[in-house]
Parts: C-alpha cells; sequence; structure tokens
C-alpha cells in the first residue's frame, strides 16, 4: 500500500524479532565461501531515525529495539550491526533489513531492493548509497518473480509486506508458490502481523499445505499502545538453513 511508511513503527518488537533472525541467517549463510543473492520485496528505507518525531508519536521503538538489544547476546550480529550504523549514522539511527543485509554481505554477493513508495524508494537510494546494491523503484512481489531464479542462485528472499489490505494475505501463498517453483534452492522469509482477528489463519494453513517442511516461529506481545491491532510476530520460512530452528527459540526466551 502507497499510503505505509515504516518510519512510525521502526525498531518495534516486530522488528526486533525479523531484524535478529535475519541476521543471524545472513551471518551463518556468509561462513561459506561462496556468493548468494539477497532480495527484499517490501524494502522501506534502509535507514530510520529514531528520535524523528514519526518515531517517537508511536513509541514503539522504546518497547522494541530500545528494551530489548541487551538481552541478546553481546556478539550476535544483529548487535553488531546495530553497532556499526549508530557509529556512522548516530546513536538514533536504526537500520532497515536492506541495510542489515548490506552491512552483513559481502564483495560478490548480489543485493537487489525492491520499495514502491516514491518517498521510500528516494530515502532507500540515498541510504544505499554507499553499497554495491539496487534499489529497484518496482512493484515487490513482481520484480522478485522477475528476477527469479536468481544469480547466484544461493541466497535469501525476504517478503515483508504491510499487510494494510485483505488482498495480501491471498496473495502470499500464490507468489511463494511461484517462487519456490522458480527457485527451490533459496530461503525464502516472510514475515507476517499476528493482529487481533485472525487474518493470517488461511493465509497460514495454505502455506503450510504447499511447504510442509518450512519453520513458522512466532512470537506474542501486547499491543503497543490503546487500539493497536498487532499482538505478535511470525516468521514462516521456506528452505530454513540449519540452525535457525535453534536461534529461533533462543529468540522466544528474550521476549519472555
Amino acid at each position: 500500500m502507497l499510503s505505509y511508511q515504516h518510519l512510525y513503527h521502526a525498531g518495534n518488537l516486530a522488528d526486533v524479532h525479523k531484524h535478529a533472525l535475519l541476521a543471524w541467517t545472513l551471518d551463518y549463510l556468509t561462513q561459506k565461501d561462496k556468493p548468494l543473492t539477497y532480495l527484499e520485496s517490501h524494502a522501506g528505507r534502509g535507514l530510520y531515525d529514531l528520535a524523528a518525531p514519526e518515531a517517537l508519536k508511536t513509541g514503539e521503538a522504546a518497547q522494541g529495539i530500545v528494551r530489548l538489544e541487551t538481552r541478546l547476546p553481546a556478539d550476535h550480529p544483529y548487535r553488531r550491526v546495530l553497532a556499526g550504523v549508530r557509529a556512522e549514522h548516530g546513536p538514533t539511527a536504526y537500520p532497515g533489513s536492506p541495510l542489515i543485509a548490506a552491512r552483513l554481505l559481502r564483495p560478490g554477493d548480489s543485493v537487489h531492493l525492491a520499495e514502491k513508495h516514491p518517498q521510500e524508494h528516494a530515502a532507500l537510494a540515498e541510504a544505499m548509497m554507499p553499497y554495491p546494491v539496487r534499489a529497484h523503484k518496482a512493484d515487490g512481489l513482481a520484480k522478485v518473480l522477475e528476477l527469479t531464479p536468481p544469480q547466484p542462485r544461493r541466497g535469501i528472499l525476504l517478503v515483508d509486506p504491510s499487510f494494510e489490505s485483505p488482498a495480501e494475505y491471498e496473495a502470499i501463498p500464490r507468489f511463494l508458490g511461484q517462487v519456490a517453483r522458480k527457485w527451490n534452492v533459496g530461503v525464502l522469509a516472510l514475515w507476517y502481523p499476528l493482529l487481533r482477528e485472525p487474518r493470517h489463519g488461511v493465509m497460514l494453513a495454505a502455506l503450510e499445505a504447499a511447504h510442509p517442511e518450512a519453520l513458522r516461529h512466532e512470537i506474542r506481545f501486547p499491543p503497543a499502545r490503546e487500539g493497536h491491532r498487532m499482538t505478535g510476530s511470525g516468521l514462516f520460512v521456506v528452505n530454513p538453513p540449519w540452525g535457525l530452528a535453534g536461534e529461533a527459540a533462543r529468540l522466544s526466551a528474550i521476549f519472555a
């Protein structure tokens, strides 16, 4: 949806869940001396300022990364990225998933980021300027289908829609099925919100029927404020790398 801007929610509890597991996965994949591809369908702006009025308005970062960061191991790749970004951009800087990927990947790896929102894409292109990545102003799902199977074939896709429209829940199972058929070795990671009304139920039933070996990991938390609909965060990962289930279980303890 073109109305969605993640700056209001950057650093929230769902971000900590998603970004910690993404950073771990990228760190694990880069331990092997083989190039890989990183694709992202809904990239956002890549770099956020948690002192911006939009972020302060919701207060979600205070409940998320500010509160939970020190519960992560000191050598966790997510914390390493956070420290590097703050050293470069200031103490209230916060990396989105594109910047996490750019900082953990290596020369020779390939990065393609899609973002449809004009303002978000402009900010993304600026944030990614120091890195050898491609930032596409395009519909993310269509761009991913265009780019798969990528070269190198080894790699990971992050799908992180806003889920503001019911149509997104309907489209995702079909989309992931298409990508899995074209890119059967890719790690395909889908983030989804857990809401008061269980909109994700039908989507997940279809995904689990099509991908029975996938990893599904969810965390629950209280709504960020009165009237807020999100009560948790989920990741559905097709072709999960070895060890990801254990890392997810460790992360659950941090939220407990």
